[in-house]
């Protein structure tokens, strides 16, 4: 199980913790004993701050721990939460509803009217929210298999651009250095003669007879 660090609903944490001891039908003192293991650092610091000897059992080992921890408690979320939920510039669609889908499950009787409105709300302008705006849609199954379609049609423009391969994403900023790579090697050097007086031998032959002199060095 988690460890519990002091920044969520210590209760849940408990009974996680309770369920567990009940299935392995350990005793009062094993459980004192294994529920500081599921403990980290703030928890952990207010366990090693108790008194020797200041826990009698089990049940006053839950009371101190829920008492001390008790403001932590899950802070209720409704609807209108969702209309925070948005897809950033250049966000894929299949990474904005997954975000959309982990925001609605932290929220309990959710309608289905308020789930598509805080969807079709956080969409940014494209192909899915033009098509949403053309036929709104009428059940969660009808936006998830929309949805679907343009996931793969996102997936399938990715495959076809140029120089894309799996794990590897051609930046804007590999592409601004590209045009420069000429710049970098400078100018061509200036020939120093414009007409050279054409070579009777071959090539081979030169360099076989000046060899060994001075001038190649």
């Amino acid at each position: 199980m988690d460890l519990y660090d002091g920044t969520t609903n210590p209760k849940h944490h408990l009974n996680n913790f309770k369920s567990r001891m009940y299935l392995a039908d350990a005793y009062d003192a094993t459980r004192c004993k294994a529920f500081p293991t599921t403990l980290t650092k703030a928890a952990m610091k207010w366990f090693d701050s108790l008194p020797p000897r200041s826990v009698t059992s089990f049940d006053d080992f839950s009371r101190k721990f829920l008492l001390r921890f008790f403001i932590q408690k899950d802070k209720v979320k409704h609807a209108p939460s969702l209309l925070g939920v948005k897809q950033e510039v250049g966000e894929p669609l299949r990474d904005y509803m997954e975000m959309f889908n982990k925001a609605c499950l932290e929220i309990q009787d959710l309608p289905t009217k308020a789930v598509i409105m805080g969807l079709v709300n956080g969409l940014r302008e494209g192909p899915f929210s033009q098509s949403i705006s053309k036929r709104h849609p009428t059940s969660l199954s009808d936006v998830q298999e929309r949805a679907e379609k343009y996931i793969n049609m996102e997936k399938n423009a990715r495959l076809r651009e140029p120089n894309w391969r799996p794990g590897h994403s051609h930046s804007s900023k590999e592409k601004e250095r590209e045009p420069k790579k000429k710049e970098e090697v400078g100018p061509e050097r200036p020939r120093r003669y414009h007409s050279y007086t054409p070579l009777r031998v071959f090539l081979v032959d030169v360099y076989r007879k000046i060899c060994h002199t001075e001038r190649l060095l």
